[in-house]
């Protein structure tokens, strides 16, 4: 942000299930256009450095959508529910239950904006404060990354890397890798999740394994929200409770010792009443928080003004071209602020630097 130039920031409304109809996400002629855009690219192409132009960007940037998924819910916190349970399997049911809270609905043929280095996303809801960062461009990583591939008939985005869940004062760990976000184009157009998650306690033998796909029928008819799953014993493979349903409406866990059957999660009490988070302190917010980076072009899009919004990301993308070209030639490392980062090959470990993160400077207001 140059000197001199006033602060903006600007916040989308979040999306939710009440929204699934709404219009305003969608691009004209949508499904010719987004098959246009990849007719010189060849099936099994990694689509990493592909640049999509503002008609198919949602206003906001892949670290909102990534700190959405823990700051933004409509009843109870379900993630400082996992700290509560007196047993293991209570806290592991708890840890699955908040895993499912995370999936959000898709919309089709829609991305938000690809991260710049350094780009950082912080806000508060009552006491969960969540911090991300941009910790590296190519490949895009945010504590995980996305690489997403070309398949004809549709494009799936791979989401590498696992979540860590630490209960500091139970002493527990608890490790989930994240499914994969499909875009179909035949023979009906869809976005859903798909493929299998893994939830492990490091410290005991509890595990829990989810299947996210669709019920449809040759792609036709159905629901893409289906999920399945059990909670099992893995040293023995003794399993506990089956898990079944759907993450958009409700989700059911039987105790396989009893027979009880209850209700593991209510989409409709998380998913829906979602607030848009405001601005509490416009001082406090740093000039490479999401909101501010990406600001003219949000701004621009949810005006419907395409030749700005153009022009705006265009201009953005050039800065930071120029800005790794200066780095590059001056052979400088760019170094995370908050996290600590360790690549293995193809793998990335991120830590937080600190083990508490501040009252953020945007909020999500209260009822």
């Amino acid at each position: 942000m140059e000197e001199g130039t006033t602060k903006e920031v600007v916040i989308a409304k979040l999306y939710s299930l009440e929204d699934e109809e709404d219009s305003n996400y969608t691009a004209s002629n949508l499904i010719r256009r987004i098959l246009s855009l990849f007719k010189n690219v060849r099936p099994g192409s990694d689509l990493t450095h592909f640049q999509l132009p503002p008609h198919f960007n949602i206003p906001r940037s892949q670290l909102q959508c990534y700190g959405e998924m823990v700051y933004s819910f409509g009843g109870q916190d379900l993630l400082g529910q996992c700290n509560g349970g007196d047993r293991q399997i209570e806290r592991l049911k708890s840890v699955v239950t908040w895993n499912i809270s995370t999936l959000r609905p898709l919309i089709f043929g829609m991305a938000p904006y690809n991260p710049v280095l350094g780009e950082t996303h912080h806000v508060s809801h009552g006491n969960i404060h969540v911090l991300v960062e941009q910790v590296s461009h190519h490949p895009p990583v945010t504590a995980s990354t996305v690489v997403p591939r070309f398949r004809g008939a549709y494009m799936e985005a791979e989401v590498k890397g696992k979540r860590t869940l630490k209960l500091l004062n139970r002493g527990e760990t608890y490790e989930m890798n994240s499914p994969n976000l499909v875009m179909r184009f035949l023979p009906v157009t869809r976005a859903y999740w798909a493929g299998k998650v893994r939830i492990k306690c490091l410290e005991n033998d509890l595990e829990a394994e989810l299947h996210l796909a669709t019920d449809s029928l040759m792609g036709i008819r159905g629901n893409d929200r289906s999920i399945k799953g059990k909670i099992y014993d893995s040293s023995s493979g003794k399993k506990l409770y089956e898990i079944y349903g759907h993450w958009d409406t409700t989700v059911m866990a039987k105790d396989l010792k009893n027979g009880k059957l209850e209700v593991m999660y209510n989409a409709t009490e998380n998913l829906t009443g979602l607030k848009t988070p405001i601005v509490k302190d416009l001082k406090e917010v740093g000039e490479r928080e999401s909101t501010a980076v990406w600001s003219q072009v949000s701004k621009a899009i949810m005006e419907q003004d395409w030749e700005k919004a153009r022009a705006a990301k265009t201009a953005l993308e050039e800065i930071e071209r120029e800005s790794r070209r200066e780095k590059e030639a001056s052979g400088k490392t760019w170094v995370p602020r908050h996290f600590s980062v360790v690549r293995h090959g193809k793998d990335w470990s991120c830590s937080p630097l600190h083990p508490t993160i501040s009252h953020a400077p945007i909020t999500v207001p209260h009822l």
